[in-house]
């Protein structure tokens, strides 16, 4: 019969189950958030989600219900005035409660001089605002018990390209802040990580990356799957408990430099 090891011994450390846990993603219908639902519903969490186009959440949740998965969701805009808040409330009524908030929802956006007022808005209030909006109300919902709070975050935050100033900017934001917060909420047995994405297929990168030539990029491995950063956010949620993954970057492997 084999040995199965203590999860105390020499080599080996006890994981966090997924399974029971109550994990809400925001922007969960498409890309990452849709690979991340997918993935921790069926390891046994159960899921909430949000994105902003119905047919799409509608999609999500049958595609992770088909697997057996337990999900839920809604449609909303989270730029919008207390989008936050009827997130929260909905995702705690239909899971009893929030053990785990992924916040991932983002836009793409250009170089400042390449943008009107209106378009830096709106990325200011969905990547940025947002982003700390959820995970203020994170740390309510959980009312002094333990959680965890994942931040997606991008590479842009470090390449800083010409033509990305707004979307770097913010997403360098998003690093600091969540450092920032791993060291404010350590103490209150909430555990924040920043997982930073480099260049993934998703809706995101269309019209510059079409479809077509997204397939042929993650088969030539210049291009991550959603599924590889889902497994990221994965393997932060199921460290022991003492631990943080602080900070997760995940690059293609082939460069064209």
């Amino acid at each position: 019969m084999a040995h199965t090891p203590s999860p105390t011994s020499e080599g080996h450390t006890a994981q966090t189950p997924l399974t029971g846990r109550r994990v809400a993603i925001t922007g969960g219908s498409t890309g990452i958030g849709r690979a991340t639902a997918l993935l921790l519903a069926g390891e046994g969490a159960q899921v909430f989600i949000c994105g902003r186009n119905p047919e799409h959440v509608a999609d999500a949740i049958s595609a992770v219900q088909t697997t057996g998965g337990s999900i839920d969701g809604l449609a909303l805009d989270l730029a919008h005035d207390g989008a936050v808040d009827r997130f929260f409330a909905a995702a705690e009524q239909a899971m009893d409660g929030i053990d785990v908030v992924v916040i991932n929802a983002a836009i793409g956006a250009e170089g400042l001089s390449e943008m009107d007022e209106a378009s830096v808005r709106e990325a200011i209030a969905i990547d940025f605002t947002a982003y700390l909006l959820l995970a203020w109300r994170a740390i309510a919902s959980f009312g002094g018990r333990a959680g965890d709070i994942v931040l997606v975050g991008s590479m842009s935050a470090h390449v800083l390209g010409g033509h990305s100033t707004v979307y770097a900017g913010i997403k360098a934001g998003i690093a600091g802040f969540a450092e920032a917060l791993r060291r404010e909420l350590g103490n209150k047995n909430i555990r924040v990580g920043l997982v930073e994405p480099g260049l993934t297929g998703s809706d995101m990168q269309y019209p510059d990356i079409p479809a077509e030539k997204q397939r042929e990029m993650i088969a030539q491995e210049k291009m991550l799957r959603a599924e590889d950063i889902a497994v990221g956010i994965h393997y932060f949620l199921t460290q022991p408990s003492r631990t943080i993954v602080q900070q997760l970057t995940i690059v293609p492997r082939v460069t064209d430099e």
